[in-house]
């Protein structure tokens, strides 16, 4: 949107824009999803707060917008990357193991 107005924007609404499309990009593709998330976080908490320029009219037009957006990000930096992402093909998938008890259950 930022890019769409023509470039009427400040060098804060230019950098806050290209993290959320680099942010956003790496979270299509799965690459480097907790880290991207906990990015994302950040900045939807800076522009929540006013630390960062609005990047656009209505994209993060109410507070309560913002809050969804870290949110979200949070469950995503929880959930990890999925089956797949570009993670899962770099550093192989995740498995727990449980090891079975080495108690027997009391009847």
């Amino acid at each position: 949107m930022c890019v769409s107005r023509g470039g009427n924007g400040t060098l804060g609404v230019v950098f806050t824009c290209l993290a959320l499309v680099g942010c956003g990009t790496c979270l299509l593709i799965g690459f480097l999803t907790p880290l991207v998330s906990i990015s994302v976080a950040i900045v939807s908490l800076a522009i929540a707060f006013s630390w960062l320029p609005m990047v656009a009219g209505n994209l993060f037009d109410g507070k309560l917008a913002s809050f969804e957006m870290i949110v979200m990000a949070t469950a995503i930096v929880l959930l990890g990357p999925g089956a797949y992402s570009m993670d899962a093909r770099l550093f192989g998938r995740r498995e727990i193991v449980i090891p079975p008890s080495s108690r027997t259950p009391k009847s």
